[in-house]
């Protein structure tokens, strides 16, 4: 254990359970290259269940699904299958659909136009492809009211038929660019999503109980979500997301538990290893834990649907890049959080880093929208800041 910081956690955990606002219940582990060296969970799964929060809970991961997306992607990478740079509809055509929206007509009908250029996918895996979400933009929000764009909660092929925000390239947007990584991974391997990932990810990891189709056992310990109400208090929702999808949503479809999502954090501390295999080359690691942006910027996520998501940014005031797939902070967080480390988050308040000069990294899970929720944000913040507070005690020793 690093310097007393088990206990250091544990308090933050219970306080977070116990404050007002609360969150109804928490999982959050630390891992080195080798194994956990932090694991907790406190409060409870539903408020409306006696059954207690366990580090074995099942959560709907949302947008930390992203990166094992990203993950398969580079594995056909490496097997010469696909180009990040060639046109993406040469492997899902049905992006080559995709037109530009430049505003609304008289009649409030959307005014398209064919893009100057075509999306690759290392756009699709930086977010600058031109796509994003109804609950984050405006535009996206209006075709969903007005014109009925389906929701990519639905998980259907026509939810992802959205025009584009701007030229692809232009500029960092957050979007549904994985969910077309996935379509092109299943496009190259000729397999759905979820069998392409057991296959070449969680076996060589090692991860059990992960799933974009929930089976019975795995609900028995199921997390539900909660609604943070505008008094802060908390509802529990009955929402799960399609139990036979039409797509295996590659941004955000998965369920699992947060020891499972920290084998995957390992493979990344070990330049690719896996517990029972490789994954990734070390080079491909090294590759995708660069900056692929440019000179392009991880902007502020600015909440639209408001039992959703609130107002969101990450270390406000400093600069933020994209990996493969994950965002980079250019500068040593708050926290504690080394400049060039990796980490991302989901819609249910769920939040990660990889910090892979330490060789550490951690993983927050609660199940509350909106998403920006400010007790598990500030909770999760205080987790990490105590970690690091206890590895500096450790390098100073």
């Amino acid at each position: 254990m690093i310097m007393n910081f088990g206990a250091t956690a544990d308090t933050v955990l219970e306080d977070v359970v116990a404050s007002t606002p609360s969150v109804p219940g928490v999982v959050a582990m630390v891992t080195n290259r080798y194994r956990n060296v932090y694991e907790g969970a406190a409060g409870k799964r539903r408020l409306d269940s006696a059954a207690d929060m366990t580090t074995d809970s099942i959560f709907a991961i949302f947008s930390t699904t992203k990166a094992i997306t990203g993950t398969a992607v580079l594995q056909l990478v490496e097997q010469g299958k696909l180009d990040l740079d060639a046109p993406a509809q040469r492997y899902a055509p049905e992006i080559g659909k995709l037109q530009v929206i430049d505003g609304f007509d008289d009649r409030g009908e959307p005014i398209l136009r064919p893009p100057k250029r075509d999306i690759t996918t290392r756009m699709l895996m930086t977010h600058s492809a031109g796509l994003s979400y109804d609950f984050i933009n405006h535009t996206y929000n209006r075709l969903a009211q007005e014109k009925g764009q389906p929701s990519v909660i639905t998980a259907t092929k026509a939810c992802l038929m959205t025009p584009l925000l701007f030229e692809p390239g232009e500029r960092w947007d957050y979007g549904t660019n994985i969910d077309w990584c996935g379509q092109i991974v299943e496009a190259i391997a000729d397999r759905r999503l979820g069998d392409v990932f057991k296959a070449r990810i969680f076996e060589p990891l090692g991860i059990k109980d992960m799933t974009f189709e929930l089976t019975e056992p795995m609900r028995q310990r199921l997390a539900g979500i909660h609604a943070r109400n505008a008094d802060g208090s908390l509802t529990p929702m009955d929402f799960e997301l399609p139990a036979k999808p039409e797509v295996h949503m590659g941004g955000h479809g998965l369920y699992g538990t947060v020891g499972d999502y920290m084998r995957f954090i390992r493979m990344w501390l070990n330049d690719g290893a896996g517990e029972y295999g490789r994954v990734l080359k070390a080079e491909t690691v090294r590759m995708a834990e660069k900056n692929h942006l440019g000179d392009k910027k991880v902007t502020p996520i600015s909440g639209v649907i408001p039992s959703l998501c609130n107002d969101a940014e990450f270390f406000p005031g400093q600069s933020k890049s994209w990996g493969l797939t994950f965002m980079i902070n250019d500068e040593q967080a708050p926290t504690g959080r080394p400049a060039g480390a990796l980490g991302w988050a989901g819609l249910a308040n769920l939040f990660y880093w990889i910090d892979r000069q330490n060789g550490f990294g951690g993983f927050w899970a609660t199940q509350i929208l909106p998403f920006g929720d400010p007790a598990s944000f500030i909770g999760y913040m205080n987790f990490e800041t105590a970690f690091y507070q206890s590895l500096k005690q450790r390098m100073a020793s």
